[in-house]
C-alpha cells in the first residue's frame, strides 16, 4: 500500500474515532466502519470487497433555503454528490468536497465546521451494484459531511447524473429515500 493510501486510511481513522455521535445507532455505525478499517488496511477503495468506505457531501445554499440533489443513472433517485475515494484524496473530507464540486460544477464549495472542525454529520451503510450490474452487490459504507454553497451558486450537470436540480428544503422531489431526507433535514438544522 502507498503511502498516500496509508495516510488516507489514517485520516478515515481519525475522522471517525474524534467523531462525537449522541444518536446511538450512528454510534454502532461509527465503531462497524472504524472495525471495517481496522480489519481491512484496503477498506477506502472500491476494490475492497463486500464493502468499502465512501464519501459524500449534501450541498446547501443557506441563502436560498435550498438543497442540490443529483438524479443518480444507476439507482434512478435524488442523492446527494458522493462516491468512492481516489488515490489524489488527501482526507476523507478532501474526497467528500471532490465528488461534491466535480458532480454540482460549483468552483468555491466550503465543508461545514462544527466547532471549528470539518466533521461527518452522518453515516449511512447501504446494499449497491458499484462493480457492476451482473456482480454481486456489496456494500457501501458512507460518511456524509455538509457542503456550503456560495449564494446564487449555478450548477453544471455532468456525465455522472441524468439531472442535477436545487430544491427548497420543505419540497423535495418524490424519488429521495429517507436517508437522504434525513440528511437534508440534519444539514438544514446544522445552517440555519
Amino acid at each position: 500500500m502507498t503511502a498516500a493510501a496509508t495516510a488516507l486510511h489514517a485520516d478515515a481513522v481519525r475522522a471517525l474515532d474524534g467523531w462525537a455521535v449522541a444518536d446511538p445507532d450512528q454510534d454502532r455505525l461509527r465503531r462497524d466502519y472504524l472495525d471495517h478499517l481496522a480489519d481491512r488496511p484496503d477498506g477506502m477503495w472500491r476494490a475492497c470487497l463486500p464493502a468499502h468506505i465512501t464519501a459524500s457531501a449534501v450541498v446547501v445554499d443557506p441563502a436560498g433555503g435550498r438543497v442540490l440533489l443529483t438524479l443518480h443513472p444507476k439507482v434512478g433517485m435524488w442523492l446527494q454528490m458522493g462516491g468512492h475515494c481516489e488515490p489524489g484524496d488527501a482526507t476523507l473530507a478532501a474526497a467528500a468536497l471532490r465528488e461534491a464540486t466535480e458532480e454540482s460544477g460549483i468552483p468555491g464549495l466550503e465543508l461545514l465546521a462544527l466547532d471549528g472542525a470539518v466533521r461527518p454529520v452522518k453515516l449511512d451503510r447501504h446494499r449497491v451494484h458499484c462493480t457492476g450490474k451482473d456482480q454481486p452487490a456489496n456494500t457501501h459504507l458512507d460518511v456524509q459531511y455538509v457542503a456550503l454553497a456560495p449564494a446564487h451558486a449555478e450548477e453544471m450537470i455532468s456525465e455522472e447524473s441524468l439531472d442535477l436540480r436545487w430544491f427548497e428544503y420543505d419540497h423535495l422531489p418524490e424519488l429521495t429515500d429517507v436517508s437522504v431526507r434525513d440528511l437534508v433535514a440534519l444539514a438544514r438544522g446544522l445552517v440555519d
